[in-house]
C-alpha cells in the first residue's frame, strides 16, 4: 500500500516542519489549483521546488487546471515525480502523456467524481497512476 498525504492542509508557515511529520509516508501528494479547472487556487511550483532539498519522497503533483500542457515542463524541472492530470482538461489526453513522458516523469490521469470511469479504458495501458476524485 502506498500511503500520500497531502501538503494542501498542512501549515503553510510551516511547512518543513509539517513535512518532516509525514517522512515516513512514500509520497507528498500535492495539489496544484489554478481557480478556472476548479474554483480554488493552492500554490504553484516554487513551493515544492523549496521542499524537494530537504526531501527524497516521491513528489505526487495532482494538476487541477486548464492547460497541464503549458505548465508540464516548469512543474518537472521543479522535482515532480509524478504528475497527475484530468481529462476533463482543455488539452488533448494523449498529447500531454506524450508530453509528461518525454519529461521523464511518471504520468497519472485524472477524472472528475461526475465522470463515468470509462473514458479512462482507452488510457490506462498509457499511464502509471490513476485517480479517481
Amino acid at each position: 500500500m502506498i500511503v500520500a498525504p497531502s501538503i494542501l492542509s498542512a501549515d503553510f508557515n510551516n511547512l518543513l516542519e509539517e513535512v518532516n511529520k509525514i517522512n515516513n509516508a512514500d509520497f507528498i501528494h500535492i495539489d496544484v489549483m489554478d481557480g478556472h479547472f476548479v474554483p480554488n487556487i493552492s500554490f504553484g511550483t516554487c513551493v515544492y521546488k523549496n521542499l524537494r532539498k530537504y526531501t527524497k519522497q516521491v513528489f505526487d503533483v495532482h494538476l487541477m487546471i486548464d492547460n497541464p500542457l503549458f505548465y508540464a515542463q516548469s512543474f518537472a524541472e521543479s522535482g515532480a515525480d509524478i504528475i497527475t492530470f484530468h481529462l476533463e482538461c482543455k488539452n488533448d489526453t494523449i498529447e500531454v502523456i506524450d508530453k509528461l513522458k518525454s519529461l521523464n516523469v511518471k504520468v497519472g490521469i485524472s477524472i472528475k467524481p461526475k465522470t463515468n470511469v470509462e473514458v479512462l479504458l482507452p488510457y490506462l495501458d498509457k499511464v502509471d497512476l490513476v485517480l479517481v476524485m
